[in-house]
């Protein structure tokens, strides 16, 4: 039966927009339902007193605000630009935009025009006659093999690379936020460190200022060997431990250098004399349930469980029949001339129906391999969101009494100090030994170095939970996305 010019010249348009209707059916994939958070509804420690009156959450409050120090704030940025991790987590953002892209294409036909010519010769004892060529001419458009998505097998598809993407997004802002953390520990570590060192190199002086006057003592045979041995072994022993600290200065400032991704210039270094404060001011808490969702790892884990649960639809619908189309519209002739001459005109129409019938039970293999996928995925969503609330209740904890320990340390060493100013007083008048100030020396020095170690947790736990809070990003301008669509 032949068809008329306006029936061919519809055909592709036809077969076009009913191709584009079957593309928006639904999917076989559950409905997905948030799992419930296998924890408490509040904190153990801390938190709940801070929770009625906070007005704005940590993960609200940009680094730039939260970040007292200027020089920290300019390292900070400095790792934000150079830091290697966090443009391989930019990266992998921009190849998971282009696989769903790739699978977002699947949804519409792919059109191709294409031309072309085929020559074919003869024999002369197959044609009867010399020869025989003929040659035709064509010029075509149109769509192969498209998928029509009736049960949702490709919708599933997509959707799962879309969730993917978004699971990659979430990614790296748990990466900045992890760098921004780590950066900022880094630098009150070199500060504390530095401290150390000075307190060492200040205590090596004092020993050996120490040591000459006993030396003299002892010359004039007041100070004993006794004396000057023990006081020999104080100046040694300070001098070992300034060399130890040097070299952790030297290998704390590798490391910022490493987190950074770039040198640091020396003026964006703390000042070995300076008080170290990170932080503006202290954290609310809030409810483990907002908090909690708010984290970019855990939003991350969910992505991925819905990206899991959209891969058991393409995996239903594997059960069903397939059907595709092929089409195309054009012209041909036998002479090249002719090509678009009128009666050239040419269509094409191939349906085609794929039923499974025999497998060996490959489709049911794969549906129990996705929805067991999908039961790892929850696990992993609750142990993310129970990894949360523990690094959450410990810094919590911790805030809770490192006030406290900070007020005893301080107090340990000023009356260290005291007690070393009274024994050197004792021994120079000769009532007491040099050991008495060996030992009421050593207490001081070790009261010292405590007074920096707890300074410093204070303001590491003021940072650790303000990532564990979810806070890290910039409010102002958010780590970039490139457009999905």
């Amino acid at each position: 039966m032949s068809s008329t010019p306006s029936t061919r010249r519809g055909l592709l348009p036809l077969a076009l927009a009913a191709a584009l209707t079957a593309a928006g059916c639904s999917t076989l994939a559950p409905t997905y339902e948030r799992p419930q958070a296998p924890v408490s509804s509040a904190w153990p420690e801390g938190g709940a007193a801070s929770t009625a009156a906070a007005t704005r959450q940590a993960g609200e409050i940009g680094w730039r605000e939260f970040f007292a120090d200027a020089k920290l704030r300019s390292v900070i940025e400095l790792a934000l630009k150079n830091n290697r991790d966090l443009r391989v987590a930019a990266l992998n953002i921009e190849r998971s935009q282009a696989r769903y892209r790739i699978q977002r294409a699947e949804l519409f036909p792919s059109i191709q025009a294409s031309g072309g010519q085929s020559a074919q010769r003869t024999p002369s004892d197959v044609s009867g006659s010399s020869q025989n060529i003929t040659r035709s001419y064509s010029a075509t458009l149109g769509f192969s093999a498209y998928e029509l998505d009736l049960f949702g097998r490709v919708r599933s598809l997509q959707e799962q690379a879309l969730q993917s993407y978004f699971a990659t997004e979430e990614a790296a802002r748990s990466t900045q936020i992890s760098l921004v953390a780590q950066v900022a520990t880094a630098w009150l570590t070199l500060g504390a460190d530095q401290q150390r060192l000075a307190l060492a190199q200040e205590t090596l002086a004092s020993q050996e200022a120490s040591y000459k006057l006993t030396s003299r003592s002892h010359e004039l045979g007041v100070a004993s060997q006794l004396d000057l041995s023990q006081a020999r072994t104080s100046v040694e022993s300070a001098r070992a431990d300034a060399a130890s600290y040097a070299t952790q200065v030297a290998q704390d400032r590798n490391a910022l250098v490493l987190l950074v991704g770039a040198a640091v210039p020396v003026e964006l270094l703390p000042a070995a004399g300076q008080p170290l404060q990170a932080a503006t001011a202290e954290l609310p808490a809030g409810v483990p349930a907002q908090v909690l969702t708010r984290r970019p790892d855990v939003r991350q884990a969910e992505r991925t469980l819905q990206a899991a649960n959209a891969s058991i639809g393409a995996a239903r619908a594997a059960f069903f029949p397939s059907i595709s189309l092929t089409a195309t519209a054009g012209t041909a002739s036998a002479e090249l001339s002719g090509l678009f001459g009128n009666g050239s005109s040419m269509w094409t129409f191939v349906p085609q129906i794929s039923l499974p019938i025999f497998n060996a039970g490959s489709n049911r293999a794969n549906l129990k391999v996705a929805e067991l996928d999908r039961d790892i995925d929850v696990a992993s969503y609750e142990k993310a969101i129970q990894t949360a609330f523990r690094e959450v209740a410990d810094a919590l904890a911790q805030r809770a009494h490192v006030g406290e320990q900070l007020a005893a340390q301080q107090a340990l060493a000023d009356a260290a100090g005291s007690a070393y100013q009274l024994s050197d007083a004792r021994y120079r008048k000769g009532v007491d030994d040099y050991l008495s100030v060996l030992d009421a020396q050593r207490t001081l020095y070790s009261a010292q170095q405590g007074l920096i170690t707890v300074r410093l947790s204070q303001q590491v736990n003021l940072v650790t939970l303000y990532k564990a809070l979810g806070g890290g990003l910039d409010t102002n301008q958010a780590t970039p996305v490139a457009s999905a669509q």
